[in-house]
């Protein structure tokens, strides 16, 4: 299945990930390489399932996905766009990195382990991303 405006191929092979997740993954991945710029708007929910064939539930899902990620933004009516490069998903990223070294003290790691914790973490996170 691909769309043809947002050039979106989904792989419905056994072992491949949930539809959603394709989704929402190839939409970020061309947000943030420039490919679908700030402002670009989306397809409606139900337009872009009816163009991949998918349950609009599956669509929503990966947009709401998308939007708490800070990849895309909706504007009521007027639709769903994507979001200014970086800024929702730097402002997330600094609150997770804020409560994380908050927990962290709370118990009772030193700032070096802390930190070897969170990049042990991060590595794993990155490699499994390939």
């Amino acid at each position: 299945m691909t769309s043809t405006n947002l050039k979106i191929t989904l792989d419905g092979s056994a072992g491949s990930a949930a539809p959603y997740e394709q989704l929402r993954a190839q939409i970020a991945d061309r947000a943030r390489s420039g490919k679908l710029p700030a402002g670009f708007k989306l397809p409606t929910v139900r337009g872009l399932a009816e163009e991949l064939g998918l349950a609009a539930n599956t669509v929503a899902k990966a947009y709401r996905a998308l939007e708490a990620d800070g990849v895309i933004e909706t504007r009521g009516r007027n639709g769903t766009f994507v979001a200014a490069a970086g800024e929702g998903a730097s402002r997330e990223a600094a609150s997770a990195a804020q409560a994380y070294a908050e927990r962290a003290h709370r118990l009772g790691l030193t700032q070096a382990e802390a930190v070897a914790a969170a990049t042990e973490a991060l590595r794993a996170r990155y490699a499994a991303a390939r």
